[in-house]
C-alpha cells in the first residue's frame, strides 16, 4: 500500500470512529472483540467503550493500555462524554507536558479534543491550545465538544501533521498522543514540529515505539499500520530524528508494553534557545 492509500485508510477510520460517537446515539457501552480494533492490541483486559468507537471503524474494544482508561476520573470528569469516548491514544500527554499559565499549545492530530481541551483548561485564559487534525468528522466532533466544554481559548484547524498550518516560532508546547506513528512521513513531522515551536519550546508526546532489535518486519507481524504497530520507529530511530530536526535533550520513555517488543512511551526534546529555525 502506498503513502497516499495509507493516509486515506487512517482518514477514513478515523471518521468513522468520530460518527460512532456521534452517530449511533452511541453512549451504550459494551465490551467487544479485540480483534475488531485497530488502536488496542489483542491482549490484555478489556474495559468497557463507547460501542464501534473504534478507529477502524467497526467494532472496537479499549484495553488498559489504550484510550480513554489512561486519564484520571478527574480528567474524564472535566469534559463532555463524547471527548473521553472518542480517545483512542495510547498515553496522557497534558500529563506529561508540564503545561504552564498562558502557554501555547499544540496537539497534533487532535481527533475529538480530549488533549486540546484538557491543555486548555491547563494554559488558562491567557493560554491557547490548538488542534490540528486532517478528518473532517473529528473536526466536526471536536468543535462540539468544545462548544459543550464552553472552551473560549481553544482553535481546531485542518491540515496534516506532515506539513502543519501554523507559523513559526507560534508554539510553546507541541503535544501528541499515539498519532505520529501514523505519519508517511515521520521525518516532516519532527522537522514540523520544530519548525512551529519558538525557541525554547518543548515537545511532551505519547506514541508508540519500538524496541530497537524489532525490524520493519517484526512490528509489521505485531499488529498493523493504522493499529499503531506496524508504523512505530524504535527508540533510537525516534531519538536519531529528533535530533536531525535539531532538538536538543531528546529522552524516550518506555511506559507500558501494548505487545510484545512494543511499548506506550513518553517522548520528551527541547527546541535550543539560540537557533535560526
Amino acid at each position: 500500500m502506498g503513502d497516499n492509500e495509507l493516509r486515506d485508510e487512517v482518514r477514513a477510520r478515523y471518521a468513522a470512529a468520530a460518527t460512532a460517537v456521534t452517530g449511533t446515539g452511541g453512549l451504550a457501552l459494551a465490551v467487544l472483540d479485540a480483534t475488531d480494533s485497530c488502536c488496542a492490541p489483542t491482549t490484555g483486559t478489556l474495559t468497557p467503550l463507547a460501542e464501534n468507537s473504534s478507529c477502524c471503524g467497526g467494532a472496537a474494544e479499549v484495553d488498559s493500555a489504550f484510550g480513554s482508561g489512561l486519564y484520571s476520573a478527574g480528567e474524564q470528569g472535566e469534559l463532555p462524554a463524547e471527548a473521553v469516548l472518542a480517545s483512542l491514544g495510547c498515553g496522557n500527554p497534558v500529563a506529561v507536558a508540564e503545561l504552564h499559565e498562558g502557554e501555547r499549545v499544540l496537539d497534533l492530530g487532535s481527533g475529538g479534543g480530549i488533549d486540546v481541551l484538557l491543555s486548555a483548561k491547563r494554559v488558562g485564559p491567557a493560554g491557547r491550545a490548538f488542534g490540528v487534525d486532517m478528518t473532517d468528522e473529528m473536526l466536526a466532533l471536536a468543535h462540539e465538544n468544545a462548544a459543550k466544554a464552553g472552551a473560549t481559548n481553544v482553535e481546531f484547524v485542518k491540515g496534516t501533521i506532515e506539513a502543519i498550518p501554523l507559523p513559526d516560532r507560534s508554539i510553546d508546547v507541541v503535544i501528541s498522543n499515539c498519532v505520529i506513528n501514523l505519519s508517511v512521513d515521520k521525518p516532516a513531522v519532527l522537522a514540523e514540529m520544530f519548525r512551529v515551536l519558538a525557541p525554547g519550546g518543548r515537545i511532551g508526546i505519547s506514541d508508540v515505539v519500538a524496541e530497537d532489535h524489532l525490524g520493519t518486519a517484526d512490528r509489521a507481524e505485531r499488529g498493523s499500520f493504522v493499529g499503531c504497530i506496524a508504523g512505530a520507529l524504535s527508540k533510537a530511530e525516534y531519538l536519531a530524528g529528533l535530533a536531525a530536526a535539531g532538538f536538543d535533550d531528546a529522552t524516550v520513555e518506555f511506559t507500558h508494553e501494548v505487545a510484545e517488543g512494543m511499548h506506550g512511551a513518553i517522548i520528551r526534546a527541547i527546541k535550543p534557545e539560540t537557533t535560526s529555525a
